[in-house]
């Protein structure tokens, strides 16, 4: 029951406007605000989307993140929600989310529940504008890792990444030398920040009540 009530308050919580940006941007380094105080054109940013699902292991609800591997890009070894950019054969966002997720760590589609989406945001490094989409389903899925696109399936509590004690400001490498400050949550020794703490800031602060 814990689980339809929890599904039920994101639907109410969707329903309403979303905090956006002012939300996003409490889990931002000072850099990141500075680049979106900035004068910032999303007109060539590429369209991307990614999936917060959520799926009840006992009297727990989870979520799952995946890590990328070490490559050379932006978002090397970084640890982000299932997604992508989106393909032409993809009739929406909602569609890329769906078909990354299943891509990368075997989602199957037909199983889950799309709730609504969050806000859009905007990553400057890699130029792409992520409509994070709210999910769920009924059980846990049968994971099935890409390796070329995963290292990693983290699957955490819901209750242990919003606790308060998940929230702390750490130190983190964004090229050859150069290493920035910022918030980010902290769960089982897993550091989540960038624009997926970004993300799920906004969704805690919508939620915040029904926690």
């Amino acid at each position: 029951m814990f689980f339809e009530h929890f599904i039920a308050s994101i639907s109410e919580a969707l329903s309403r406007p979303l905090p956006g940006m002012q939300a996003q941007l409490r889990m931002s380094s000072m850099k990141r605000i500075q680049e979106l105080a900035g004068t910032v054109s999303t007109s060539k940013a590429k369209p991307s989307s990614v999936l917060l699902l959520f799926y009840p292991i006992g009297n727990d609800i989870y979520t799952i993140f995946i890590q990328r591997p070490d490559y050379e890009g932006v978002h090397s070894g970084q640890i982000s929600l299932p997604g992508g950019k989106r393909e032409p054969d993809d009739s929406n966002l909602t569609e890329t989310a769906l078909r990354e997720s299943y891509e990368e760590v075997g989602i199957i589609p037909e199983k889950i529940r799309i709730l609504g989406k969050l806000s859009d945001l905007y990553i400057p490094p890699s130029r792409f504008l992520v409509s994070p989409f709210v999910g769920y389903s009924t059980q846990r899925p049968d994971f099935i890792i890409d390796p070329s696109e995963v290292d990693e399936i983290i699957e955490i509590k819901i209750r242990d990444l919003f606790s308060d004690t998940a929230l702390q400001v750490t130190k983190h490498r964004i090229g050859l030398g150069i290493h920035i400050k910022a918030p980010a949550f902290v769960v089982n020794g897993y550091v989540i920040w960038g624009a997926t703490a970004m993300i799920l800031s906004e969704f805690k602060e919508m939620i915040k009540e029904y926690l």
